[in-house]
């Protein structure tokens, strides 16, 4: 069905797209995130220039293309079948930011800081997706641009203390 819709072939189409899925999970965005990071100047904090990557990586995008972008990223995560396949690649894994982190560091990507760093990057992502799918008013690189940039404060509630109703709060030592 897909390659009769684009008027190819179906060897044409399994050339490049080894499955129906591989359409949709066809990335442009991330060579352009590499190149963004490999450009930033030396003695950028780790934070902003992952801000910084995300922010130019979309923002070189033309609408149209942002909007597809967009789709696609939706897809990823809403599309059982595409998630699947995407776990099984490890894309969107702590490894591929990492693996990003570490060059960008001069560290293993098997650091502890590194993948806890990416770990967080990852929440955040996925964070992200939740406060766009609630209804937000941003876009999910806004919204993931902003959430960043509140990690520049530390970890939010990292110190608040537990609240449980009917149990009295534990003295300070």
């Amino acid at each position: 069905m897909i390659a009769a819709a684009a008027e190819v072939s179906r060897s044409t189409f399994f050339r490049y797209f080894p499955t129906k899925e591989d359409v949709v999970l066809l990335d442009d965005v991330d060579p352009v995130m590499d190149r963004v990071m490999h450009e930033l100047p030396a003695g950028t904090p780790l934070l902003e220039a992952v801000r910084t990557v995300v922010r130019d990586a979309f923002g070189s995008l033309d609408d149209e293309a942002r909007a597809l972008e967009e789709v696609r990223m939706d897809l990823a995560r809403s599309v059982p079948e595409i998630a699947a396949i995407l776990r099984e690649r490890n894309s969107f894994g702590v490894e591929q930011v990492a693996a990003m982190v570490a060059r960008g560091v001069g560290r293993d990507p098997d650091d502890p800081d590194v993948l806890l760093f990416a770990g967080v990057v990852i929440g955040t992502r996925l964070a992200a997706v939740a406060r766009v799918h609630a209804g937000g008013p941003r876009s999910y690189t806004e919204e993931l641009d902003v959430l960043l940039a509140r990690l520049a404060g530390g970890i939010p509630l990292a110190d608040a203390p537990i609240v449980t109703p009917g149990r009295p709060a534990r003295s300070p030592a």
